[in-house]
């Protein structure tokens, strides 16, 4: 069996209703947790753009490709 939306709810809750009451908490919650995570995820593309710039860039910022290059697809260094 596939339900969605108000068929969904219904099957849940034997109310007709219940999806349009809970649609706008659920639309809250989501909005408040996605202002959380795009705080979070620029965090950690501020770190991992700053390990980039310190690992790949030249100093006056350009992309040194040919360190990149070799990262990426250059055989491994046994230890």
């Amino acid at each position: 069996m596939k339900l969605a939306g108000q068929a969904f709810w219904e099957f849940l809750s034997g109310d007709a209703d219940l999806y349009r009451r809970i649609i706008v908490p659920i639309g809250f919650r989501a909005k408040e947790r996605n202002e959380e995570f795009a705080i979070e995820y620029a965090k950690v593309l501020n770190r991992f753009t700053e390990q980039f710039i310190a690992d790949f860039c030249n100093p006056d910022g350009s992309i040194d490709w040919d360190k990149l290059l070799t990262f990426n697809s250059g055989k491994k260094q046994r230890s």
